[in-house]
């Protein structure tokens, strides 16, 4: 086993904008391994830990489950109930749009289950947001375009779907 090295607490802001760097070149791995090495030296550096949350969810194709639990497990770490509820939504609705991707037996079902709990989110948070903050309703807005739009996503009537949430 190798032992990790840690940064340095002056290294931080340059290893976040590494972070963001990497996600934005799909490499989501790296921007989560930079993320747990700012988290290391701050533990509550709420930068590193959506960035964190963010590099997991970006991760989902791999492992719907798995991803799910650990992005669910950074939310009690954000400060801002705002956030909290904001990023349960981003969770939420990458999950739905990694289970279209994955597809099997009614996954447009599930995905449109997920999709509505996104939204109940994004509701919650944007009664909270700060002023002139309107990034939860774009993100309601696009989960209600997704489910307009997509004859295939609409939960079952057959058999409800409870999404696992906590």
């Amino acid at each position: 086993m190798y032992s990790l090295k840690p940064i340095t607490r002056a290294g931080v802001p340059a290893a976040l904008l590494k972070a963001e760097r990497y996600r934005l070149l799909n490499d989501s791995s790296a921007a989560e391994s930079i993320s747990l090495d700012v988290l290391e030296v701050d533990p509550d550096n709420q930068q590193a830990l959506v960035m964190l949350l963010l590099a997991i969810t970006d991760q989902m194709r791999d492992g719907l489950v798995e991803s799910v639990t650990r992005s669910r497990e950074v939310l009690p770490r954000l400060k801002d109930e705002y956030k909290r509820h904001y990023y349960a939504g981003i969770i939420c609705e990458r999950r739905a749009k990694a289970q279209v991707g994955r597809g099997g037996p009614r996954a447009h079902h599930v995905a449109a289950q997920w999709l509505e709990e996104a939204m109940r989110h994004y509701e919650t948070a944007e009664a909270m947001r700060p002023a002139g903050n309107d990034e939860a309703i774009l993100r309601w807005n696009t989960c209600a375009r997704l489910l307009n739009r997509g004859e295939q996503l609409h939960p079952s009537i057959d058999e409800p779907y409870e999404p696992s949430l906590e």
